[in-house]
């Protein structure tokens, strides 16, 4: 068994108001073996969409690259629109060394709530993915089961799905983004929304369906 071990701590920079939340970078993230493309920082994969999500919204000129200038131009670009990244796995095991969400077992998760109470300003949990088993939004359910004190409410059924919560004396929502990923690809294809913005701009893709979908949330 395979120990998959989150390689970032949480990045919150002061006055955080929207936290991403996924639930583990890719294992060779883990072991430091990066392939040419990867940036050493969270949502560094190659293989992923986040930041060249993030890149087109915001018109940021990122290096992709493992480089440390790379790096600290997504912490610049997260401390200037006070967003933060906190994933909700803290370590699992794996029999098969990949970066399958569903291959993930006796998964330890963060204190999510925690994380919230020592960061009063976080308004905002973007989640990287849904309700689906082992997902980010399917973990979080999960953590809250020992915080009986913590009711999710339905705000929006219709993807992205939107939540809040109160915790303490705020008020917190929960955004469940279609995955930046490309095993998402199929369900972004079978969305009716996407049909329908297909069949009036045939150039439109799976790629820009998300940047459609995540500006409002990270640009509000």
């Amino acid at each position: 068994m395979f120990k998959h071990s989150h390689p970032y701590q949480p990045y919150i920079p002061e006055g955080t108001k929207k936290l991403i939340v996924g639930t583990l970078p890719p294992p060779r993230f883990t072991m430091g073996e990066f392939k040419e493309g990867d940036v050493n920082f969270c949502y560094g994969s190659r293989d992923g969409q986040l930041w060249i999500i993030l890149n087109r919204i915001f018109n940021l000129n990122l290096k992709f690259e493992t480089t440390q200038e790379a790096i600290q131009q997504r912490k610049d670009f997260l401390q200037t629109h006070q967003i933060g990244i906190c994933d909700m796995v803290e370590y699992a095991m794996r029999e098969k060394i990949d970066a399958s969400d569903l291959g993930m077992k006796e998964v330890k998760l963060r204190n999510m709530i925690q994380i919230l109470k020592e960061n009063p300003s976080v308004e905002t949990l973007l989640f990287t993915g849904g309700n689906s088993k082992n997902g980010p939004e399917y973990f979080f359910r999960k953590h809250i089961r020992d915080h009986k004190e913590i009711q999710l409410k339905r705000m929006s059924d219709e993807v992205p799905r939107i939540h809040e919560f109160n915790l303490e004396e705020r008020t917190i929502t929960t955004v469940s983004l279609t995955a930046p990923s490309g095993a998402a690809n199929r369900a972004v294809g079978s969305m009716q929304h996407y049909k329908y913005l297909k069949q009036k701009n045939p150039e439109m893709n799976t790629l820009d369906f998300r940047v459609l979908q995540y500006e409002p949330f990270f640009k509000a």
